[in-house]
């Protein structure tokens, strides 16, 4: 399969320029002011519009109506993955709440077949395990009689019937057993801290011993205080990965405005923590075990009130970091394509537009809104 993507503003070295993109079997071959392809090759003209790496997500639950706890695999690649290559996304991990051993193997070995799958959706690349090596206090929506102490015989059961499917795990620092597992893994699983209430140390520690990332950042997570840093100022200051949601709900724009100033703009990764109501009214849902309402699209548990995920898209989440920030979109597109790469360890095959990297791509109009969506060089999903 060929291909040659012409008249366009292409994302490269960090701005927009005027270039064309060749293609070859699914791989960017050529970003060229003029792209050599043989006589003949079929032509995308965009028509003067923007083309972008595509959005990787590596923290969502679901949208458009399935709940990746209880999705098959045609449900997480017909269902899930086409709704969100409607929205920019080219890559995603299917993010699984704590739940049973039993119920967590029967969604990786689905994820699994889905990953197997190519098609009219966005490419599911791995798991992500939110838990169950969680803190009660800060468990957000996390069933609290399914958490564990660290073990790492447990993650690698997860591991080795995933067959190297498990890219990303969270684990809380302050756990009995989790410091110690996290040096054991971290060359095996890209590991986050968060659900903690850790202290600095503790938090420092599990850093050093391999944690890379912080996940969603300033939500279910103790936070600063000038005598107790905490977790908070643990991931602060070093050098690993912050997950925001930039739903406007989670943190306000100044947070998000705080956030980028202390990281920099190459260690903050956009995420949508989206549920199964993305991209539907409000109304009842599940989010894993948990009965959750969303009103005004914000998602919180029927049971208590408290935040559940997010409606939120990887779409939107680039329009709203525009705004917060009174950024031009070339800044903040890091946030969403080449930081989340590189924090999977995925970084010199995808989100940049570059020879040799995946023909992954999205195609923006002027107000950031999606218009195409490319994997491997083939369209996914084009607005009419």
């Amino acid at each position: 399969m060929e291909l040659v993507i012409k008249n366009g503003l292409v994302y490269t070295g960090g701005r927009f320029a005027e270039r064309q993109v060749y293609i070859k079997d699914g791989v960017i071959a050529q970003v060229a002011p003029r792209a050599e392809a043989p006589a003949g090759c079929p032509e995308l003209d965009l028509g003067g519009k923007r083309l972008a790496p595509g959005f990787i997500d590596v923290h969502t639950h679901g949208g458009a109506g399935v709940d990746v706890n209880a999705a098959t695999a045609e449900q997480l690649n017909g269902t899930i993955g086409r709704f969100f290559a409607s929205q920019g996304t080219t890559g995603w991990l299917a993010s699984v709440l704590t739940d049973t051993p039993e119920q967590t193997l029967w969604c990786i070995g689905q994820i699994k077949a889905a990953m197997a799958e190519a098609g009219q959706h966005a490419q599911l690349l791995g798991v992500h395990l939110e838990g169950p090596f969680l803190a009660p206090e800060y468990k957000g929506a996390m069933p609290e009689h399914l958490l564990q102490k660290g073990n790492a015989a447990l993650f690698r059961r997860y591991a080795e019937a995933a067959q190297g499917a498990v890219k990303y795990i969270t684990v809380s620092p302050e756990v009995e057993g989790v410091p110690a597992m996290i040096r054991d893994i971290a060359g095996e699983v890209v590991v986050a801290i968060g659900h903690s209430g850790a202290d600095y140390d503790t938090a420092m520690a599990c850093i050093e011993n391999g944690a890379a990332s912080a996940t969603h950042t300033f939500n279910a997570m103790k936070l600063l205080h000038q005598h107790f840093p905490a977790i908070m100022g643990a991931v602060l200051e070093s050098d690993v990965y912050c997950e925001a949601i930039c739903d406007g709900r989670h943190l306000h724009p100044a947070t998000v405005r705080f956030l980028l100033k202390c990281k920099g703009l190459d260690r903050v990764v956009a995420i949508t923590d989206s549920i199964m109501a993305a991209g539907l009214p409000d109304g009842n849902y599940k989010l894993g075990v948990n009965d959750v309402v969303v009103v005004d699209g914000d998602a919180k548990l029927a049971g208590g009130g408290s935040r559940a995920g997010s409606t939120l898209t990887t779409g939107q989440a680039l329009r709203n970091l525009v705004a917060f920030t009174g950024r031009p979109a070339e800044d903040v597109l890091p946030l969403l394509t080449e930081n989340p790469a590189d924090l999977l360890r995925m970084g010199a095959r995808k989100g940049r537009v570059k020879p040799g990297w995946d023909a992954d791509l999205v195609v923006l109009d002027e107000d950031l809104t999606v218009l195409r969506t490319l994997v491997g060089g083939r369209t996914v999903f084009e607005r009419t």
